[in-house]
């Protein structure tokens, strides 16, 4: 398989990368837990079906020392006993982000004060950012059919 368009090597795609890279380091250096912010990652991109995300982020996450248990049960959290509540609530909040068209209004106001239970306002603000940024990641890669498996750790660090 072979994407559509390169995105590494189209002068205008590696431009945008560039820009949105910058914004994912502001995210790792946010307070939110990297964590998180992997299992965030790895939702989104099974919701969304973006193969090449879902490679990534599960070979990130597998490499910065998450379990092979836990990452197998993403996609099942709700009945995995292996989350923390915060983990659930960050979970939760990118489900119904991801799925903006499935659900009428949005994130509900259950979610959030769920997730606001566990994060500071700046942990909910680098958790919206994410939820936004991975999904943004997603489109594009669904969008061009980037092929998926070939993705080692840090390759694009």
């Amino acid at each position: 398989m072979e994407a559509r368009l390169n995105l590494f090597t189209s002068p205008v795609a590696a431009k945008f990368g560039k820009h949105i890279i910058a914004a994912g380091k502001v995210l790792a250096d946010s307070r939110l837990p990297a964590a998180t912010q992997e299992l965030v990652k790895l939702r989104a991109s099974q919701i969304n079906g973006c193969g090449f995300c879902t490679d990534m982020h599960t070979k990130d996450a597998a490499h910065a020392g998450e379990t092979a248990v836990r990452l197998n049960l993403v996609a099942a959290w709700r009945e995995a006993t292996v989350f923390t509540e915060a983990e659930r609530a960050a979970l939760e909040i990118t489900e119904q982000g991801t799925r903006i068209a499935d659900a009428a209004g949005g994130v509900s106001d259950e979610a959030w004060a769920n997730a606001a239970k566990h994060y500071d306002e700046d942990q909910l603000a680098a958790l919206v950012c994410a939820i936004a940024l991975i999904n943004a990641f997603n489109r594009m890669n669904v969008i061009v059919q980037q092929p998926a498996g070939d993705y080692q750790p840090g390759q694009f660090a």
